[in-house]
């Protein structure tokens, strides 16, 4: 199944910048099938865990965390870009390969000892991820495991969002 599913990801040269081959997704979710496919078994492995919420990160990781929010009967929660949201937030930084950047989280959004699964969807450097866990972590939320839809193994970021549990799906060495 999943080599299926990993055929139904398109592969663009050269983008964002050259050299890079970019695993594009949007051409899973477009097809109803395999984005059906995908949502069930990524909420399979969550049935029965009694999650609370699912935090969505910004911005294809909102449609995995509502997808799968849905799916568990769970609430979702948006972690977005700075200033995108309108109460008061919590923020985190984060690096990127040149410079830094932040996202931000309500700080109402996740009571002290809900349960909290954190989807996205693709695992890299880890460091956008790393931010989310520890707005979840400030808020008191206890942190399941991080879902991920793709990884790219080969950038190592699963090492650098130890000891949290991980999960992907379909991953590319």
């Amino acid at each position: 199944m999943v080599e299926l599913l990993k055929k139904a990801i398109r592969d663009i040269p050269d983008f964002p910048k050259k050299g890079i081959l970019f695993k594009d997704i949007t051409t899973l979710f477009k097809d109803p099938v395999s984005f059906q496919r995908t949502v069930d078994l990524l909420g399979h492995r969550y049935v029965g865990k009694k999650i609370d919420l699912v935090v969505g990160v910004e911005a294809r990781g909102f449609i995995v965390g509502a997808a799968l929010a849905y799916k568990l009967g769970a609430g979702v929660i948006l972690v977005r870009k700075p200033g995108k949201l309108p109460h008061k937030t919590y923020s985190a930084s984060y690096s990127l390969e040149y410079g830094t950047d932040s996202l931000e989280i309500h700080r109402d959004a996740i009571k002290k000892g809900q349960k909290v699964l954190i989807a996205d969807d693709l695992l890299a450097t880890g460091g956008t991820v790393s931010a989310v866990i520890n707005l979840v972590e400030k808020l008191g939320g206890k942190i399941v495991e991080c879902a991920f839809l793709t990884e790219l193994e080969f950038l190592g970021g699963r090492k650098k969002l130890q000891p949290h549990k991980i999960f992907s799906f379909i991953k590319y060495n």
